[in-house]
């Protein structure tokens, strides 16, 4: 029999509120009978936003959280000043196992603090990492899947050759366990190949990483591998990654303007651009998050999923997803034995 797996929802917080998370919940239980999904938030609202919904309801539940953390707040000050605010009841189900997983699409820097204070990190890791899949323009793995992953992009901001050694052993066992990768390859993020190149953090971390047996260490990347998708793990510091993952998105999306633009201004470029669709549909499905979902707050012994604050239903239902495979496929013990 499937292992019945229970997943905490924070429902508040979000930048479009609790509607498309409480849709979300309730496409994903009509779909996977091994998912219940517990609700943590307003219950009043929750509920109301459940009897728009079809939904089995023997695999949904509320608890009842009297305060949410909002995005534009300070989250020390806000978890300070609401300790039954929905993220971290959420993550105190979780610690008390009443629930597998932790997901929210609230306030990052709640999310991670919420984490931090409720569960314990995992031996050997001195810092947790936050990552984030972006599209690349090769495929990785059995699945032939569009996204890579990088970490950290925002939980730390300066690391040592420790935390870049061990952000590599959980970034690599994440993408075994999500992406079916069986050995996936791992590289850092610096300014140049050669293994002399870097900050001395990065030195350091790559002679270490070349004496582990457990990883596909293939050395150094630079910033133009990262579209290219040449590695399925890239590792950095997070305040080096998160400029990177903003430019990305950015990108993506200026690319996105420019097309409608041309499309809307010259017959000429709509003939172009018609002819062109196939390719352009290729780009919107490598550069759409929805799909994936969330990315994993990882250096914790429990699952901690961070959904996009845009998330609509589909994405919250992929990342509920995400959370439990990494559940199923003991995703904390994966990182503690490589850590080993």
């Amino acid at each position: 029999m499937s292992q019945t797996i229970t997943l905490a929802l924070d429902a508040m917080g979000s930048d479009a509120g609790s509607g498309p998370l409480v849709e979300g919940a309730a496409q994903l239980s009509r779909e996977d009978s091994g998912l219940h999904v517990v609700l943590v938030g307003d219950e009043v609202e929750i509920s109301e936003h459940l009897a728009q919904q079809r939904y089995d309801a023997s695999r949904i539940a509320i608890v009842h959280a009297p305060e949410s953390v909002p995005m534009d707040c300070k989250p020390a000050e806000a978890l300070e000043a609401s300790p039954d605010c929905s993220v971290l009841v959420a993550a105190r189900l979780v610690r008390d196992g009443h629930a597998d997983a932790l997901v929210s699409a609230g306030n990052t820097g709640a999310v991670i603090l919420a984490a931090s204070k409720t569960f314990q990190r995992l031996p050997g890791i001195r810092r947790a990492a936050l990552a984030a899949v972006y599209p690349t323009e090769q495929r990785h793995g059995p699945r032939d899947d569009p996204f890579a992953l990088m970490l950290d992009v925002g939980a730390t901001l300066t690391c040592t050759a420790e935390d870049l050694v061990g952000f590599a052993v959980m970034g690599s066992a994440y993408s075994r366990i999500i992406s079916d990768i069986g050995r996936p390859r791992v590289a850092l993020l610096s300014n140049g190949s050669e293994p002399s190149k870097g900050t001395p953090a990065i030195v350091e971390a790559h002679a270490r990483l070349l004496q582990m047996q457990g990883i596909e260490f293939v050395g150094n990347v630079e910033g133009l591998d990262i579209p290219r998708g040449t590695v399925d793990v890239v590792v950095c510091e997070g305040f080096l990654g998160n400029v990177v993952l903003k430019m990305l998105e950015g990108v993506s999306e200026v690319v996105s303007d420019l097309a409608k633009d041309a499309y809307a201004r010259k017959f000429l470029w709509r003939l172009g651009l018609t002819m062109l669709s196939q390719g352009m549909q290729q780009i919107r499905r490598m550069t759409d998050w929805k799909q994936y979902g969330g990315a994993p707050v990882l250096g914790f012994d429990r699952v901690v999923i961070k959904a996009h604050g845009r998330s609509n239903a589909r994405a919250v239902r992929n990342a509920l997803k995400v959370a439990a495979k990494a559940v199923r496929n003991d995703l904390a013990g994966e990182i503690r034995r490589g850590m080993e």
